[in-house]
């Protein structure tokens, strides 16, 4: 299609993304009525119209939603030649897009980072954190090169390397200190506090507890396992929070945590990445600084 270039498919897919035009063009670094010309423009090129205009939110036509996921793959593929280009070069360099999820990147990304820096001054490391399906999903739109998670995902488009295993602790008002330690599947009688709806630490708690859907509305939720804590401290309730947490989290929370009984609770930290995705090697490498650092870092956790 003469015409059509590279510009015209990242607008595109900025507004197909983000379903509004002030909202895709802040995205793209242009103005708003820059990028409605460029779009007017490709649907001048395509043919067709490729967007319903009207109202605050833009809508695809049948034609635009099958551009959009063409687009997309057009954009992947375009990303990984460069990546490419930069698998064939020695040390690795350039930007690293790395998702990571909240229950993790508080305390295991720093030292990542740190860590990568070291081993490679001419990387780029660019983290963002968010929940586990919204990673996913830009990992597949090529917006992330790699992603640090709790597995399993199954996705059969992305590698999975597993790096260790992470305890589950609870932590409870100090006045418990000297209690027994609950069962797991007690907890549910307790006044429990969980991650609000999206986290993946919250399903694994709610099945570690063998808690149902139906029944999650009795208990209390935070943000954050920062938040969870310090309602622990204030006498609210109980909660479970991963071993690498500990250090952290206890410093400014009068709690007590206590291991659960075997088989203790774990879940299984690993890194995914698209397998079409040239750099495999070098995120092998990757995922291997990573498992260090968190294998470092429970140790840490163990003696607080």
């Amino acid at each position: 299609m003469i015409g059509l270039s590279m510009k015209h498919l990242r607008y595109f897919d900025a507004l197909a993304r983000l379903g509004h035009f002030g909202r895709a063009a802040e995205s793209c670094a242009i103005s708003q009525p820059a990028l409605s010309v460029q779009i007017r423009e490709l649907e001048e090129l395509v043919g067709a119209p490729l967007v319903e205009r009207g109202g605050r939110r833009i809508r695809l036509t049948g034609l635009g939603e099958e551009f959009a996921g063409r687009t997309r793959a057009i954009l992947r593929a375009v990303d990984e030649l460069g990546d490419l280009g930069r698998a064939s070069h020695g040390p690795f360099s350039g930007r690293l897009r790395l998702g990571v999820i909240p229950t993790i990147a508080p305390y295991l990304l720093p030292g990542v980072i740190k860590a990568l820096t070291r081993q490679y001054p001419e990387l780029d490391p660019r983290p963002r954190e968010a929940i586990t399906h919204r990673l996913i999903e830009d990992l597949a739109e090529a917006k992330l090169d790699a992603a640090i998670v709790a597995l399993p995902v199954s996705e059969p488009a992305l590698e999975e390397v597993p790096l260790f295993e992470e305890e589950f602790v609870l932590v409870r008002p100090p006045e418990d200190a000297g209690k027994p330690v609950p069962s797991s599947d007690r907890l549910h009688e307790m006044r429990l506090l969980l991650l609000e709806e999206g986290h993946c630490f919250r399903e694994q708690a709610l099945s570690l507890c063998n808690i149902t859907p139906s029944s999650t509305r009795e208990l209390m939720e935070g943000s954050s396992l920062s938040t969870l804590v310090q309602m622990v401290g204030a006498g609210i309730g109980v909660t479970l929070i991963p071993q690498m947490a500990v250090e952290t989290e206890t410093r400014s929370a009068s709690v007590c945590i206590s291991r659960l009984a075997e088989p203790r609770p774990t879940r299984r930290i690993g890194m995914v990445w698209r397998k079409t995705n040239p750099l495999s090697a070098q995120f092998t490498r990757i995922a291997e600084i990573v498992r260090q650092t968190g294998l470092e870092k429970q140790d840490r956790a163990a003696g607080v």
